[in-house]
């Protein structure tokens, strides 16, 4: 597995299966922060990485969303770091495997139950920030797909928001995208944001993305027919 130091307080960490799986450790004051956990295979590299870093314990685990290539290391590390682990309210259901994922015939569990909270919201439904992290809902590719802003490094880790190549973005996976529309319009969060640097799942960086952007969402719209 290979790590990388991509900003102030955030670590990718990036194995193979066919494509490039990526996950990310987030270091604040109280310890380290666990975004996706990819496959079964990386949990043993998580755990030393995160020995490794000496930034401190792992605090929480925060899934952009239940597809099984980001819960896939999950149980692992829960049977030796205790921890809790947080989704938007929307995706767990379909995660827990009560509900099948849009364009499935059959729900699939990915999670046990009981394992993954909601994550908090204020008085007014809005999502509470997490260990420096500020979450955004981004439905299309899973109906509570979640983006994660380090506001300080400016880093957005948009899970499968997005694939890219080359530093440029692409389209997530329209296999296992649910409704490629609403993620189109959810990829305008780079436009209010304006974040340096973007990470993916399954590709690799992109700088300066907003500079992207507006050519994105136009080429998509016309391949999807939308009207803007």
């Amino acid at each position: 597995m290979k790590v990388e130091q991509i900003s102030e307080h955030i670590w990718s960490l990036k194995t193979w299966m066919i494509i490039p799986i990526h996950v990310w450790l987030v270091a604040d004051e109280n310890g380290v922060t666990l975004v996706d956990a990819g496959i079964p295979s990386m949990a043993k590299g998580i755990l030393k990485t995160i020995e490794r870093i000496q930034r401190g314990p792992l605090q929480t685990v925060l899934l952009t969303h239940g597809h099984s290539d980001h819960v896939g290391a999950l149980n692992v590390i829960l049977k030796e770091k205790n921890v809790p682990v947080y989704a938007h309210s929307v995706e767990i259901p379909y995660m827990e495997g009560d509900l099948p994922y849009p364009r499935r015939k059959k729900a699939a569990q990915s999670v046990s139950k009981g394992i993954t909270k909601a994550l908090p919201v204020d008085k007014q439904g809005n999502l509470q920030s997490i260990a420096g992290l500020t979450p955004y809902h981004t439905p299309g590719h899973s109906p509570g797909h979640i983006a994660y802003y380090h506001e300080e490094d400016q880093v957005l880790l948009a899970g499968d928001l997005f694939t890219s190549k080359k530093g440029q973005l692409q389209k997530p996976m329209a296999m296992f995208t649910a409704d490629m529309e609403e993620a189109v319009n959810s990829s305008r969060i780079i436009e209010q944001l304006q974040p340096k640097r973007l990470e993916v799942c399954h590709g690799n960086s992109v700088l300066q993305p907003a500079g992207q952007i507006q050519i994105y969402i136009q080429q998509m719209s016309q391949n999807l027919n939308l009207v803007r």
